[in-house]
C-alpha cells in the first residue's frame, strides 16, 4: 500500500465513525441512547493501523446489549474500511 495523507487518514476515519454510528442506528432507535462516544485512530507507518471504539449508553429499559453492540459496530466499521481501503488505495 502506498503512503496515505493526512487528508486521506481524515477520510478513512470519518468513514469508520459514520459506518458504526449508522451501524448502532439501525439496530436501536436514538431515544434508547442516552450517550454514544465514537473515536477512530488511524495511523500509517508502513501499515495501516486502525482503532475504532465505540463507548454507548442505552436507557435502562432497553433491551439491546451494549457491549455486543458496540463490538458489532466496531466489526461493520472495519469491514467497511477493508473494503474501502482495497477499492482505493492499493
Amino acid at each position: 500500500m502506498r503512503a496515505l495523507s493526512d487528508e486521506e487518514l481524515e477520510q478513512i476515519s470519518d468513514l469508520a465513525v459514520e459506518t458504526a454510528e449508522t451501524y448502532i442506528f439501525s439496530r436501536v432507535s436514538k431515544k434508547e441512547i442516552l450517550d454514544m462516544n465514537i473515536n477512530a485512530n488511524i495511523t500509517y507507518d508502513e501499515v495501516l493501523n486502525v482503532e475504532v471504539l465505540v463507548d454507548i449508553d442505552l436507557d435502562e429499559l432497553s433491551t439491546i446489549d451494549e457491549k455486543e453492540l458496540a463490538e458489532n459496530a466496531v466489526e461493520a466499521a472495519l469491514t467497511r474500511l477493508d473494503s474501502f481501503v482495497d477499492d482505493n488505495f492499493q
